[in-house]
């Protein structure tokens, strides 16, 4: 059985015996265009023929193709972009309430530079109006996926003011009051994504209630506990009113509960005390006892002898927090963008300590995998507040342990559940519409959760039923505000907002078109478990997001879905 709960302490858990183009929705359906002008049979014929035609005739027109909600702000002409790689390109820059977008009508096909103004991270003027030299005077944007993309205006045109102040008014809404593009955006698909997850499913599903485990309203006005979803499943044997008790003692109120399917208990646990903290104090260690002593009880009836938990084990699982993440992932943004310095790579990419930390989390959610499978015991997960070293333990551990989980719907029902439900801190730790670039609370939490994830489909191909270009979708989307997935940062507060009313979930998005998604082949594993190697030997840099913006590092990850597509239906046939 696994359980998460916080502490003021860390993070723990006890086991007992029991192209430069955005690759998003936005760039496809704004590329959506009607077929009725297209009625040529060649056309009726070959489908890529009439896209490509559609695909000319929007690469004629210098302004973006808009999504519903969408409005331009400003734009201007006569702007060069500073490629990096092909070095200067001069074109149209285009601001919209949601994207930033460039292009260039001097090349053939045209250069498009589209990207989701909630991925930028912070804006820079560079240079005066005195500057000398070429290209020296202009904009400096600093995104959140990796990249930095630089503008040159000519001072005389006085173009890059009114760009700047757009910029910085609609890439942060929140600063400025404003509401974010996701309450704007009104596109409809088929299937509405808000309804994937059904927590009380979901837990019968895991076959609660039952014995062991019942599902508790008590947090249905969330005054339990504000980052706690409303349907909790609690013991049995702990009435509502001990519950209130319990939950005085911890950090904001969150106390365990269970996370998992496998969630009877059985009798003489042996306790496993997992903490990813520095140090433990006593107390707190004597309170956890106490607590989960008084939660299990053996099936005879009474509580079990404290004598079942002389066997403690105590282990720190050494991962860092979130300031420490924070600065690996901007050591490794230093090395990977925009060029690669080939000579010193290894010693570079070390000095990052980036896949030291995720090898770290895999390394703990195997552990705790391990400990639910073969060691038939049950598992407490806990850190300092229980939303961000909680959550990438428990979801990673699960999707070992339950292949309903490495489907595309059982890895939304996932994220749904581990991490929005259970109040991981999406919109501190991303910085949605906030200009507030230098914030202690922002941090690559959910990346690391996203690159573990494909460590895993690395190392097992087959048993994954998404792609690498699901997990880019879903990364690229974390930043969009785009969808009202990912904004807020509890149930609470997405309940209080009305997102599944006044916005579009990111699911309905993807369910609309699984076929991109997909993984051709999957085979489904459904009642095997997964033990990923948590092993630098066996761990690598994450080329198909980290290093995608780069030209040279093709093919990107959906152009292999498609030839490998491809590949299956011609073998197939």
């Amino acid at each position: 059985c696994l359980f998460s709960s916080s502490c003021s302490c860390g993070i723990s858990f006890f086991s007992a015996s029991t192209s430069q183009s955005d690759h998003s929705a936005h760039t496809k359906s704004a590329s959506l265009v009607s077929s009725d002008s297209v009625s040529t049979s060649a056309d009726n014929f070959s489908p890529d023929l009439r896209v490509l035609r559609e695909t000319n005739k929007l690469a004629e027109m210098e302004e973006p193709p808009l999504l519903p909600g969408e409005t331009i702000k400003d734009m201007a002409k006569d702007v060069t972009y500073i490629c990096p790689f092909t070095g200067a390109i001069r074109g149209t820059l285009t601001v919209t309430n949601y994207r930033l977008y460039f292009k260039s009508m001097e090349r053939d096909p045209p250069f498009v530079l589209d990207a989701s103004l909630g991925v930028i991270n912070r804006v820079e003027k560079i240079g005066g109006a005195s500057s000398r030299g070429e290209n020296s005077y202009g904009l400096e944007i600093v995104c959140k996926d990796i990249r930095n993309l630089r503008f040159a205006h000519k001072p005389e045109g006085r173009t890059r003011r009114s760009i700047f102040e757009n910029l910085m008014k609609y890439a942060f809404p929140v600063s400025n009051n404003l509401p974010l593009f996701a309450f704007e955006y009104k596109e409809v698909f088929p299937e509405n994504g808000w309804k994937v997850y059904d927590p009380i499913w979901e837990y019968r599903r895991q076959g609660i209630p039952n014995e062991s485990w019942r599902l508790s309203k008590i947090n249905e006005r969330y005054e339990l506990c504000d980052t706690y979803p409303a349907i909790l499943a609690v013991p049995v044997n702990i009435p509502d009113e001990e519950l209130k008790r319990v939950a005085s003692f911890r950090s904001r109120g969150r106390i365990p509960v269970s996370v998992t399917k496998e969630a009877t208990l059985m009798c003489s646990p042996v306790w496993l005390f997992t903490v990813v903290w520095p140090t433990l104090t006593l107390e707190t260690e004597e309170y956890l006892k106490v607590l989960l002593l008084k939660m299990f009880i053996a099936k005879g009836g009474g509580y079990e002898s404290e004598d079942a938990y002389q066997n403690a084990e105590l282990v720190f699982l050494d991962i860092h927090n979130i300031h420490v993440m924070r600065e690996s992932l901007r050591k490794l943004k230093e090395i990977v963008y925009p060029n690669i310095e080939e000579t010193h790579w290894l010693s570079n990419l070390e000095s990052t300590h980036w896949l030291e930390h995720i090898k770290l989390i895999l390394a703990g959610a195997l552990r705790i995998a391990d400990k639910v499978e073969s060691g038939k015991t049950s598992v407490v997960v806990h850190c300092s507040d229980g939303w961000d070293r909680t959550a990438q333990l428990t979801s990673l551990s699960l999707l070992m342990l339950d292949g309903y989980y490495r489907t595309i719907r059982g890895f939304e029902v996932l994220v749904e559940k581990e991490w929005l439900s259970f109040g991981h801190r999406f919109q501190l730790r991303v910085g949605h519409g906030d200009k507030n670039h230098a914030d202690a609370d922002r941090s690559p939490v959910f990346l690391q959760f996203i690159d573990c994830v494909w460590q895993m489909t690395r190392q097992f191909p087959t048993a994954f039923e998404f792609n690498e270009y699901f997990l880019i979708t879903i990364l690229d989307h974390l930043y969009s505000c785009l969808f009202g997935t990912f904004l807020c940062s509890s149930e609470q507060q997405r309940v209080k907002e009305s997102l599944p009313k006044k916005t579009v979930s990111l699911w309905s998005y993807i369910n609309s078109q699984l076929e991109d998604f997909t993984n051709p082949l999957y085979v489904s594993y459904s009642n095997h478990v997964l033990y990923p190697v948590a092993s630098m030997r066996h761990l690598e840099l994450w080329v198909g997001y980290y290093i995608r913006w780069n030209p040279r590092m093709k093919p990107q990850p959906e152009l292999i879905h498609k030839r490998v597509k491809r590949a299956a239906s011609t073998d197939g046939g």
